[in-house]
């Protein structure tokens, strides 16, 4: 993972010391900000493979930044960290376009482990990821949803969720393979984290009434198209 960038943004002086020398002995190289005016500056002149952003920043929360920087980037995963446990908090983190969410106190393993999962599933070269749904075409590797010309972009989540749901067409997939194919473990999510997803691709695919994506209660999704 050497020479990968990171984008970390934490106005804890301690904690941000801690996280930004445990990444630089894992061999990432480390941008440091302390708030998200100058998150977003850095962003905007520097090429970063992940983003870290804390909730509660001053000048600009975290939130708020990862809104802004999705007008940048679409592909860069980004990872909140912050104190508030709330379940509105996760689910907003998920919907202005964050990737994983992790509450403080937390272990360096456990931030570790997650930004490796990220960083590997951006690596990786897929094979065939272009997939015809309805009248749409989704192209996964280049995160992309077209209907009649216009292309909508996606995150790399919800790309990746949206291609697990390709491949079993017409069958009901499980929330925990979900999990497992997309975030490496069934027990990420909790309570409706998991529906912030299905809803945003239920949104980009509306304008195609054949599509579908049947919530089956309690196990899971049947995609039809």
């Amino acid at each position: 993972m050497s020479n990968r960038n990171i984008l970390l943004v934490e106005d804890d002086s301690s904690l941000g010391f801690v996280i930004q020398d445990n990444l630089i002995q894992h061999g990432y190289k480390v941008s440091r900000c302390y708030n998200g005016d100058e998150g977003l500056s850095v962003y905007q002149n520097e090429s970063f493979d992940l983003c870290i952003l804390d909730v509660m920043l001053p000048k600009k929360d975290g939130f708020t930044l990862a809104q802004e920087l999705r007008k940048i980037d679409n592909e860069v995963p980004i990872i909140f960290l912050t104190a508030k446990a709330m379940q509105e908090d996760k689910l907003t983190g998920f919907e202005v376009g964050g990737d994983d969410y992790i509450t403080k106190p937390f272990h360096m393993r456990e931030l570790i482990y997650r930004i490796e999962v990220f960083l590997k599933r951006t690596s990786r070269k897929p094979g065939v990821s272009t997939f015809a749904i309805g009248k749409y075409v989704f192209d996964h590797s280049n995160l992309s949803l077209k209907l009649h010309g216009k292309e909508k972009m996606l995150t790399q989540k919800e790309a990746d969720v949206l291609r697990v749901l390709c491949s079993h067409k017409g069958e009901v997939v499980k929330r925990e393979d979900i999990l497992k194919e997309v975030w490496g473990s069934d027990d990420y999510f909790v309570g409706r984290s998991m529906d912030v997803f299905i809803s945003k691709l239920r949104k980009y695919l509306k304008d195609d009434h054949s599509v579908e994506i049947i919530n089956h209660h309690g196990v899971g999704f049947k995609f039809l198209c």
